[in-house]
């Protein structure tokens, strides 16, 4: 059991309540799993013990002669606000518990106290603890290895790949030679190509995107190079295309091997001359841009296949740049998945502490077909859904999960006992148990936690996650996301 409740050893923990029996017990209690454990017999004298050591977890009767567990909830958070405070209290001052838990107490244990709930009550708050430090730990090393930030937006690795990478990146950005980018959909090309543009001289000059798949070669054709009046039907007047309004700046075109042939020559002529005519025009006009160029296909299979100008390739391609795909970056996922954690808490408005050990396992595991655009989208899902101030497993969609809930079969009920096989999982084994004791208790949530020995708010939070798992929609698939309809601006 010691392994189970592994944060507990050495931790510094106050223990606080006038029945002095009591107060042995629990103190006995935490020795045995090698705390360091400090007691007092009133709040005036547990809030002499906040000051003189690193309290981490408060342990205090709520109902005690002078300052009382309430009030000490309120001075030791002031004295030390990470400290986290969890109360005792008999059934009779249950609302008054629950009034603590408004104030900021991590949780409540009702008398008589049952010691494996309170060592794991306990443990939990030690947890949740660690994962915050961790998650400080996390923002420096995005600070150290993410300095400089396209539009507000740190292009984030660790991962020998992606140092690489960047290495190019940086030699790169201050030429004007052109760069063909090439990865899977998701890895963050349009952000690569912004980054050249920001770091290169003509970073006050304009940064112009396209995306080639996105429109016919018809449109396609105009919205680069421009049109003259009446050129076609509905063109009313002269249009400037993309790459006339890139002059002197960066031109990006996103899967460049979308484009027709009829397209591709037009494109050649202008980066070899440096001038081109709108289209119905016979006027020529002089570029000078920095092209950055993207594709998720293999060009030169495309050359081969006579679907794409061998010339042009050799245009494009005179600094080639691979961006690995997030299965080859491991190293890189918590890192980003924290990046994207403090984004979107921020901008829902939401207090997201970190990221659990079980969920960050998850998101190691998956093999991430739509790359870091995914793994935004996902972690975006899980902070606005979330009813925690962390993201755990049940928070991320079932297909990054090992075992949904529809895999217990393994698990079974005779008579009045639940049979769980050895080497269930402990998340299986307490949803399973759960269902089982609702059945026993006829849907009493209340019996039915004091007969599990948890909170009757853990039960709840566990349906309500079932029921959102019942009612989510399939995610799209692969091939849905890595469709670069928008560019890559979502992903880093």
């Amino acid at each position: 059991m010691v392994g189970d409740r592994k944060h507990l050893e050495g931790a510094n923990l106050l223990i606080v309540d006038d029945e002095p029996e009591h107060l042995t017990s629990l103190r006995r209690l935490f020795e045995r799993e090698e705390s360091v454990v400090h007691s007092a017999t009133s709040g005036e004298l547990a809030l002499e013990a906040v000051r003189k050591h690193p309290i981490q977890v408060i342990l205090t009767d709520l109902m005690m002669p002078g300052m009382g567990g309430q009030g000490l909830l309120r001075a030791a958070r002031a004295i030390r606000p990470e400290v986290d405070v969890i109360v005792m209290t008999a059934f009779a001052t249950i609302e008054t518990a629950v009034e603590a838990m408004r104030e900021g107490a991590y949780d409540f244990i009702q008398k008589p106290i049952k010691s494996a709930l309170v060592l794991r009550v306990v443990d939990r708050a030690l947890e949740r603890q660690a994962l915050r430090a961790e998650n400080v730990m996390l923002r420096q090393e995005l600070r150290e290895i993410a300095p400089d930030s396209v539009k507000g937006r740190p292009i984030i690795g660790r991962s020998p790949a992606m140092m690489v990478t960047m290495e190019t990146i940086q030699q790169a950005a201050p030429s004007s030679a052109t760069v063909l980018l090439t990865g899977e959909s998701g890895t963050g090309k349009e952000l690569i190509a912004r980054a050249l543009h920001e770091q290169s001289p003509r970073l006050s000059r304009p940064f112009v995107a396209i995306n080639c798949a996105a429109l016919p070669e018809s449109i396609l054709e105009s919205e680069l190079f421009g049109h003259e009046r009446g050129a076609f039907t509905g063109a009313h007047e002269r249009k400037s295309g993309r790459v006339e309004r890139a002059d002197g700046g960066t031109l990006f075109l996103d899967e460049v091997g979308e484009m027709s042939p009829a397209v591709q020559a037009k494109l050649l002529r202008v980066l070899q001359e440096g001038e081109f005519e709108r289209v119905g025009g016979t006027e020529l006009v002089s570029v000078d841009f920095r092209l950055v160029a993207a594709t998720n296909r293999d060009l030169m299979a495309a050359v081969r296949e006579g679907l794409f100008r061998e010339d042009l390739y050799y245009r494009l391609n005179v600094i080639g740049v691979h961006l690995p795909p997030l299965r080859d970056r491991p190293e890189d996922i918590p890192l980003l998945a924290e990046y994207f954690v403090k984004r979107y808490a921020r901008k829902n408005a939401k207090e997201i502490l970190a990221i659990t050990d079980p969920a960050r396992d998850a998101l190691a595991r998956y093999r991430w077909p739509g790359n870091v655009r995914e793994l935004e989208n996902v972690v975006e899902r899980a902070v606005v859904l979330t009813r925690k101030t962390v993201i755990d497993l049940d928070d991320l969609p079932l297909p990054l999960r090992t075992t949904s809930t529809d895999e217990l079969d393994g698990i079974r009920r005779e008579g009045a006992k639940v049979i769980i096989p050895v080497g269930t999982k402990l998340e299986d084994a307490e949803r399973a148990l759960i269902r089982e004791t609702l059945k026993e208790t006829r849907g009493d949530k209340s019996l039915a936690a004091q007969l599990l020995g948890i909170a009757a708010r853990t039960i709840y939070r566990r349906l309500e996650a079932e029921r959102a798992d019942a009612a989510e929609p399939q995610p799209p698939t692969s091939r849905h996301l890595s469709t670069d309809s928008g560019g890559d601006s979502g992903a880093e």
